[in-house]
């Protein structure tokens, strides 16, 4: 049976449920024209007249229709959403005149929300769980490339975050592992241990090519660097001529003890992964709290070391609907769940203070982890796309997501794409650049011919322009001086039920024009407009009722008029509301941009640039200090820590 909930006969006309062989029709009329949510969406942030299925999905680039972050949640233009709280799959086919909801699903509940987008979706949130708040270093710039298999790639990327002073607070290995149990550094030996028991650090006689793991983790910390390790939620099939005794005691327990997921058969045989990637593998039961238990025992050791947390890669496993789970539910709910599950197990085990860097998601996981826009090529169609992508998952609610600067797979960006995508980094919730391994699924390079990291360096030295890196890190010192306003923001967007970037519909619903922009977004107080295509140097930027003031040269505009700005590769187009604030660490006397390091909290120096001289500005940092400005008046933290400054009296650049 359908449940609903709250369907105001004022708001919502002609609802009907019409019941269907597959599950049940859901059918109204409420005349809108913009419908926004449904998670993470790369074609279309409006999703009017789409069809759009609420299913996850692995799709390696040019993602489309598909999705690896899908949520049966949506609000109109017109002040009203609906969530279907179900974990099966859920269609969406809405057209001004008539809105269609088939739900496969026989029991569940459907809920009607109204009000302005910021109510609608605070709700919908407060109903699946408030975001889990990282802490502020995972708002800094992060350093990862696949190729990384060896303890002295590492020592060289941290030599280079030295030489070219790049800020780096995070650094992510994905290549660490033996690539079978997905637990042990490579190289690592240590004595046979039944499949139930799990390791100490000091089990272990580590070797090339991760000869001193310990050594590596507190060099990188005393170098203000936290580290992250991949995972992937499977059993692995070892490939031809692979050997792990380890792995092979590790499977044989689970398989004894039914912590894989299974087949609806009398012997209960174990589900294993039929395509896509990892084929072969068993899929862990992290429904079993014996499976939970195990696994993240198994791993415990290594945040014993001082890891930081877990890339929680993949998620998307399930793709035989009558597979069975220890909770009772089959694979067509868990195909979209499985991936909370795994992430819920990983943040359980590892606490408030590590944090998880998901692709996959569902309703649900933002209370446990941060998510990227999973993989795309190095093009500018590609940077649209996940343009799109973070300003749809925004409209969802979901407040901590980032991407892949410059793209993962595929041939090296061009200097162009590469600096267009940072600087779009810089005002996104997570700031990180990443590639695939050599030689990847496109056919891309091999070391012989080039090495494909999208660090700065590299960047340079394959495109050959000199300005690459100096403007690469010119962006991320940008980022250290936001660092402050990013982690004020995430305290607001966890506390409120708020995405970080923001969609203008959110502060300007009644704005006709904001609200059918889809390439601009709102991070506080600030306006960014990107540029998102190639070869264009100034684009038109609609800014919404108010005056507003040049984040670079502090020149005032009014509002609801479109101006056309201008924009070299070392800049792009962001405005300051007035009336709006935005804090900055910067030197004394200090530009943006200005290399601050990667120190993280207790600033020695900030710096509060107002949009005009009546601004409105509350302000938290990570230890639990306040700030206000009101009317002129400061109160909380001490007045000489923190200088204000008017933007159009002192431009910043």
């Amino acid at each position: 049976m359908i449940r609903i909930h709250n369907a105001n006969p004022d708001r919502i006309h002609n609802l009907r449920v019409i019941p269907q062989e597959s599950g049940n029709l859901l059918t109204y009329e409420s005349p809108s024209t913009a419908v926004y949510g449904m998670g993470e969406r790369y074609d279309s942030i409006n999703r009017l007249n789409r069809k759009t299925v609420i299913r996850v999905r692995q799709k390696f680039t040019h993602q489309g229709e598909q999705t690896y972050f899908p949520l049966p949640f949506y609000f109109s233009d017109n002040g009203h959403g609906l969530y279907v709280r179900t974990d099966r799959e859920v269609i969406f086919d809405l057209t001004p005149q008539e809105f269609r909801v088939e739900i496969s699903d026989p029991d569940c509940d459907v809920f009607f929300f109204y009000g302005s987008p910021k109510e609608i979706v605070s709700a919908f949130i407060e109903m699946t769980g408030k975001a889990f708040l990282p802490p502020e270093w995972a708002f800094g710039p992060w350093v990862s490339a696949n190729r990384w298999n060896k303890q002295s790639d590492i020592e060289e990327q941290r030599e280079m975050i030295r030489k070219y002073h790049y800020p780096a607070t995070v650094l992510v290995i994905e290549a660490w592992s033996d690539e079978a149990t997905f637990y042990i550094w490579n190289g690592a030996r240590a004595p046979l241990k039944n499949g139930e028991n799990s390791f100490s650090m000091t089990d272990f006689r580590f070797s090339e090519p991760w000869p001193d793991p310990q050594g590596m983790i507190d060099a990188l910390h005393a170098q203000g660097i936290r580290l992250l390790l991949w995972q992937i939620p499977a059993l692995k099939k070892l490939d031809e001529g692979q050997i792990s005794p380890q792995h092979d005691a590790d499977v044989a327990f689970a398989l004894a003890n039914h912590l894989v997921a299974w087949h609806a058969d009398i012997e209960r045989t174990p589900y294993q992964i039929p395509e896509e990637w990892f084929i072969g593998s068993y899929l862990p039961d992290f429904t079993n709290p014996k499976t939970r238990e195990w696994w993240m025992a198994k791993r415990k050791y290594l945040t014993d070391m001082g890891v930081d947390g877990f890339k929680t890669d993949g998620g998307e496993f399930v793709y035989d609907p009558t597979i069975q789970f220890s909770n009772g539910k089959s694979g067509e709910s868990m195909a979209n769940r499985y991936c909370v599950e795994y992430e819920e197990t990983y943040h359980h085990a590892i606490g408030n203070e590590r944090v998880l860097f998901s692709r996959a998601g569902y309703t649900g996981a933002q209370a446990v982890s941060l998510h990227w826009a999973g993989d795309q090529c190095s093009t500018f169609d590609e940077l649209k796309a996940v343009l799109n992508a973070g300003i749809s998952l925004g409209l969802s609610g979901i407040p901590f997501w980032g991407f892949d600067i410059g793209g993962f797979a595929g041939p090296m960006p061009s200097a162009e794409l590469y600096l267009r995508a940072t600087a779009l980094a810089v005002f996104s919730p997570i700031m990180q650049w990443h590639s695939e391994p050599m030689g990847g699924q496109y056919g891309g390079m091999t070391e012989r011919d080039h090495i494909n990291d999208r660090s700065p360096w590299n960047m340079e030295k394959q495109s050959g322009d000199p300005n690459v890196c100096t403007t690469a890190v010119f962006f991320a010192n940008l980022r250290m001086n936001l660092l402050p306003e990013l982690y004020n923001q995430a305290w607001k967007a966890s506390g409120k039920n708020q995405p970080m970037m923001r969609h203008l519909i959110f502060e300007y619903p009644t704005d006709q024009a904001a609200v059918n922009c889809e390439d601009e977004f709102m991070l506080g107080d600030l306006l960014v407009a990107p540029i998102v295509e190639e070869g264009v140097i100034q684009r038109g930027v609609y800014l919404p009722e108010g005056g507003w003031y040049d984040f670079w040269s502090g020149k005032r505009y009014e509002g609801q008029s479109v101006i056309e700005v201008s924009a070299a590769l070392d800049r792009i187009p962001v405005f300051l509301r007035e009336g709006g604030a935005v804090m900055l660490h910067l030197p004394a006397e200090g530009r943006l941009g200005d290399d601050v390091g990667n120190q993280v909290g207790n600033y020695d120096h900030l710096v509060l640039l107002t949009g005009g001289t009546a601004a409105d500005y509350s302000f938290r940092d990570s230890t639990g200090h306040s700030f206000r400005l009101s009317g002129g008046q400061s109160e909380g933290i001490i007045p000489d820590e923190i200088t204000v400054k008017n933007l159009q009296d002192s431009p910043m650049i």
